[in-house]
Parts: C-alpha cells; sequence; structure tokens
C-alpha cells in the first residue's frame, strides 16, 4: 500500500490539474470541485501512505514511470516510501487542500479562479514529486515545475504591471540558481553512473571506496563531491530566496494571497530543506559547502527579521518572516553534527508550514473585510471577528516561539542541534547559534508590532457584513491549521522524523526569556497606533526598499549585465557582421563589373580572344607532346 500512495499522492493532483484546465470555460463551479475535491482526496492518501509505513524509517523503492538509459547513466525513476516522506507528504497535501478550500472562497469572483486553481495542483504535484522521489531527475523535474507554477500564481493578477514584473523577477532569479542545481544533479549523478538517491549516497558517503579485486581502494574524489555540493546549494538558496538570491520572494506578494500562502508554507522555498536533508550524509561531507550555507542563512535570517519588523504592508512582513524562518530550518543542515543528521531542520519545516500557512490565510480573510494589507489600513481589523482574531494570536505565539505551540519545539531543536555543533568547536554553529539568538528577539519584537497594529482598539472599524464572512470550507481549513499549530510539537513523539537531536532545555529557557522580554518592551514602548512608525518613523520607507538592495541589484548587476549584452550585440553587428557585409560587396561589385564587361564586349574582341585561347591550348598541346 505505501508505494501505490507514493504515487498516487503525486498522480492525484496532477491529473486534477489536468482536468480543472480542461473545466475551466465551464465555469469556476467545476474547477472549484475537482480542486478541492482532489487536493482532499489526496490528504486522504496521504494519511494512508503514512499509517501504512508505521514509524518505519526503513525505505521502500518503486518506480514511477519506465526506468530510461542516457549511454553509460541509468536513469531508474525512483519514488520511496518510509516514514519522513510520508509525514511531509501528508504536511504538503493538507496545507494545499487548505489553499484551495481558501482559494475557492478568496477568488470567487475572479474570472481567472479556474486556472489558478489548476496552476496550484500542478504547484503541489511538483512539492509532492520532490518529497517522494528517490532519482535526481525526478526531483530536478519537480523542481523545475515549481518554478514555472510560481511564475504563473505571482503573475495571475497579470492586468498589473507590478504583477509582471514581480513574476518575472521571481523567474529570472530562481532560474539563475537553477543552473547551479541542475550541474550540481549532473555531477552527483556522474560519479555512481545513476540517478537513484541509494546509489548516489552510497558513492559519494564519506565511507564510501570502490575497492578492485587487489584489495586497493579509491575514496570519493572530495573535491568534486564538494564542487557538486556547492552547484546544488546554489539552486537552493535561490529557490528558498536566501542571501544573496532573497530579494524576489517579498515581491512575490503581488500574486493572491492563497498563492502566497502555498509558496511560502509547504512548496517552493522549503523543498532545498527537503532535497538538502535526502542528501545530507553526502552534504554533511562538504565542510566548504556547509559553511557556504551557514554564512548565507546567518545573514538572512538576521536580515530579513529586521526588514520584517518595519514593513508598511503585514502581507510582505510576513514575506520577511518566511525568508528569515527558512533561513532557520537550513541552518539546523549546515550546523547539525552528522551523527544526529537533518531532522531538526526537517520539525521545522514540518511546523513552519502550518503557522505560517494559516498567518496568510488570516491575513488574506482580513484584507478582504478591512479592504487592503497595508498596516494603516488593518489597524484594528481584528474586532468583531470570533475566528480570526484567535487563530491570528496562535500563529503569531507559534511564530515566535511561544511555548508549548509547534513553532517553539521546531525552533528549540534547530537551537540545539546548532549548540551541539558549537560544543564540538564549529566556528559556523557558534556563527548561526548567535544569529538565532539574535533572531529569537526580532521574531518576537515584529510578531508583537502585528498584533498591536492588529488589535489596536482606538481605531474604529465598521461593522462586518454578510459578505465578509468566509464560508465552511474556509473555516474548516483554519481550524485544521490553528489545531495542528496548537498541538503539531507532539510529533516529537512518534518515530516519523528522525529526531536523533536533542532538546536543550537552558536554551529554551533563554529563547523564552528573550521572547518575552522583547515583546515586554515593545509593548511598554508604545500605547497605541503602530510601534514600527513611532519608532522607525520616516525611515520606514527604506524598510519597504529593502534598504536599497533591489536598487544596488539594478546597478551592480542588471546594469552591467545589459552593458555587456549591448556590446556583444555591437560586436557582432559591426564587426563580425561586417566581414559578411564586406564579403557580399565584394562579389555584388565584381558580378556587376563583369556584367558591364559582358554588356560591352563586341564580336570582333570576342573572336579574338577565342582566337588567343585557341594558340594557347595548341602551345600547352605541343609542349606536352
Amino acid at each position: 500500500m505505501s508505494l501505490a500512495a507514493a504515487r498516487l499522492v503525486v498522480l492525484l493532483p496532477a491529473a486534477a490539474a489536468l482536468v480543472g484546465l480542461l473545466l475551466a470555460r465551464r465555469g469556476a463551479a467545476p474547477a472549484r470541485w475537482v480542486a478541492v475535491g482532489a487536493s482532499l482526496a489526496t490528504v486522504v492518501v496521504a494519511l494512508a501512505g503514512l499509517a501504512s509505513v508505521g514509524g518505519s524509517q526503513r525505505t521502500h523503492l518503486g518506480q514511477l514511470l519506465p526506468a530510461l538509459r542516457a549511454g553509460d547513466l541509468e536513469v531508474p525513476l525512483l519514488v520511496r516510501e518510509s516514514a519522513t516522506p510520508a509525514l511531509i507528504a501528508l504536511v504538503v497535501a493538507l496545507v494545499a487542500w487548505a489553499v484551495q478550500s481558501f482559494a475557492g472562497w478568496y477568488l470567487r469572483n475572479d474570472d481567472r479562479y479556474a486556472v489558478f486553481s489548476a496552476t496550484v495542483s500542478l504547484f503541489s504535484a511538483a512539492m509532492l514529486l520532490v518529497v517522494q522521489s528517490a532519482d535526481l531527475i525526478l526531483t530536478f523535474v519537480g523542481w523545475e515545475v515549481m518554478g514555472w507554477c510560481s511564475y504563473l500564481l505571482i503573475g495571475h493578477w497579470s492586468r498589473r504591471a507590478s504583477a509582471r514584473r514581480a513574476a518575472l523577477k521571481a523567474f529570472l532569479v530562481t532560474r539563475f540558481a537553477d543552473v547551479g542545481f541542475l550541474l550540481g544533479v549532473l555531477a552527483l549523478a556522474s560519479g555512481p553512473g545513476s540517478t537513484a538517491y541509494p546509489k548516489v549516497l552510497a558513492h559519494w558517503a564519506p565511507a564510501a571506496a570502490a575497492c578492485n579485486d587487489t584489495g586497493a581502494c579509491a575514496a570519493p574524489n572530495a573535491t568534486l563531491r564538494t564542487v557538486a555540493m556547492v552547484l546544488l546549494l546554489i539552486g537552493v538558496l535561490g529557490k528558498s530566496a536566501q542571501f544573496p538570491f532573497h530579494d524576489w520572494l517579498p515581491d512575490a506578494m503581488e500574486g493572491p494571497t492563497p498563492a502566497s500562502a502555498l509558496i511560502h508554507a509547504a512548496t517552493m522555498v522549503a523543498a532545498g530543506t527537503y532535497v538538502l536533508s535526502s542528501l545530507f550524509t553526502v552534504f554533511a561531507a562538504s565542510d566548504a559547502a556547509r559553511w557556504v550555507l551557514a554564512v548565507s542563512t546567518a545573514i538572512t535570517m538576521v536580515w530579513s527579521a529586521v526588514l520584517a519588523f518595519g514593513q508598511s504592508d503585514l502581507k510582505r512582513l510576513l514575506a520577511y518572516s518566511t525568508l528569515s524562518q527558512v533561513a532557520l530550518m537550513l541552518s539546523a543542515l549546515a550546523v547539525a553534527p552528522a551523527a544526529e543528521g537533518p531532522g531538526a531542520g526537517l520539525l521545522h519545516l514540518y511546523a513552519h508550514a502550518f503557522f505560517k500557512a494559516l498567518l496568510f490565510l488570516l491575513v488574506g480573510w482580513l484584507s478582504v473585510t478591512v479592504g487592503g494589507t497595508a498596516a494603516a489600513t488593518m489597524r484594528g481589523g481584528l474586532r468583531g471577528h470570533a475566528v480570526i482574531r484567535p487563530a491570528m494570536f496562535v500563529g503569531l505565539l507559534s511564530l515566535a516561539g511561544v511555548p508549548p505551540l509547534v513553532g517553539f519545539v521546531s525552533k528549540e531543536y534547530v537551537i540545539g542541534a546548532a549548540e551541539s555543533g558549537a560544543q564540538l568547536g564549529q566556528a559556523r554553529s557558534m556563527l548561526v547559534l548567535a544569529a538565532l539568538l539574535v533572531t529569537v528577539v526580532l521574531t518576537a519584537a515584529y510578531c508583537m508590532r502585528a498584533w498591536l497594529v492588529l488589535d489596536d482598539l482606538t481605531v474604529a472599524r465598521p461593522e462586518l457584513h454578510e459578505k465578509d464572512e468566509a464560508n465552511s470550507p474556509v473555516m474548516a481549513a483554519v481550524s485544521v491549521l490553528g489545531v495542528l499549530t496548537v498541538f503539531g510539537g507532539l510529533v516529537v513523539l512518534t518515530p516519523w522524523l528522525p529526531l536523533d537531536g536533542h532538546f536543550t532545555w537552558w536554551m529554551a529557557l533563554l529563547s523564552v526569556l528573550l521572547i518575552v522580554g522583547a515583546g515586554l518592551a515593545l509593548r511598554a514602548t508604545v500605547t497605541q497606533g503602530d510601534p514600527a512608525e513611532r519608532l522607525v518613523g520616516a525611515r520606514m520607507a527604506r524598510f519597504d526598499a529593502g534598504f536599497g538592495v533591489d536598487a544596488l541589484y539594478v546597478r551592480a548587476v542588471a546594469r552591467p549585465v545589459l552593458a555587456l549584452a549591448r556590446f556583444v550585440v555591437f560586436l557582432d553587428r559591426e564587426v563580425v557582421d561586417a566581414y559578411v557585409r564586406g564579403s557580399a560587396a565584394s562579389a555584388l561589385l565584381t558580378g556587376r563589373g563583369g556584367a558591364r564587361i559582358h554588356r560591352a564586349e563586341r564580336s570582333s574582341t570576342s573572336l579574338v580572344w577565342v582566337v588567343v585561347g585557341l594558340v594557347l591550348v595548341a602551345a600547352a598541346g605541343v609542349t606536352l607532346w
């Protein structure tokens, strides 16, 4: 049953995407039934798959499609099933169902809803393919399909120039980084001559050695392994929007809120964490690659948390929060000792999916009632909402890492992984641990700021209308995500995740004290209004602009590339093509000259030249004779 579930959990949303596109012209209702129904069926299949494997971490392999062969390269196209992939597949399926349920209400008046829902289904299928894949080629296919779907979802409202720009920006940045991912995949597959994960891991693992009949053994090439992992890591940093590829994700807020919830919670930006965890034994053997990841995540988590605090739009606040939280889960892979494995990073991926999807859906729901997501527009917007207000409170507490919510549990395991590395004397672990503690304070600050803005009781709000209230599917989605945010931390009591790390109680106490201190300090600073306006003031525009990083990229990257392109075009047209044009002009002039001479010929002159030719031929013949 488990392998059948692994195949079906990918094929169901893929089929839903195809059927949804075929039904797009028949209106929104058929597309909504297909999208929500198929996503709910995927949840059921994923749950059955998790139940069938129990708590076993033993991996079962099977083919998704017939195997391929490209010369000496074996491409078996395998999928796998064990406890961890089954759990993550269930998480992705749950978030996709919640997003589809919410999108059916949120985009009920959108004339392109059917296409949107079909794209969400395809996006979900691509992420589930990455989760269930045991083959580098299948992973790459899912990876690229997600990139294409993100372009379509971000640019869904393509009638707006800002949405088109954001979609193109996301596409270009992630495609540029994916060049490294592709080269890394090819390098990893070249060693064992196979794209199957078991063979790739067996070949590149530190203990692996190929021995001949005489007993001589050759260990895997450590330099090539490092190059392959760094190249793969470039693709991960681009997809996960980590420094220096971080600037595209906040602009992606131009897409509909359901798309933001899907991209930020359980699919694209979290895919890199899962891929690296699948290759963790190889990644852990490359110290240089882990240093690159540690530096990138340390910068991203602090930088993004600072920017999140000063955003004038609460949707963009959540976007920068995603950057910071994804950096947390990736940092666990950068610093966790090889013996502990990637469990801490996977646990935060699992936790982040629930509370971030919950927060995005709540902000989207609230934006319908108040008319926008700007902080000034949403001030006091929680008043009168019996569902949104407590759910928002729980979501922000979990994001801040307040016990005993799921965000607290996962964040403490990440801190524990960093502390384990620091105890071993790893400098990168000390760097990440310091960044984590700073981020804890900053996260508490921007979560407190968001709550003070949303729950500002001094602002008069209009009465709620019936059209502002969500339907039953939305209520169900928010309720499920809220329950999982509260009780999801109990997963640490199960064998579904490889949690070989440890929970550090003194670090947990320290982080809680930091959260409380940051919250109380911010709360005491203001009594009403937006804290960022009081503490940041006129400089808020700089926060919205990301401290000018986008403009810096334009000056330092885009303009030089465009200048180089213009220079290449000049060389091609004025230098290379000049020789071609010169040859053509010479041939034309020669032809015209010959034609003019031909037209100017007289019969007597032609006869003279014929006689001369005959004499020369005759003379040559006599000489040879």
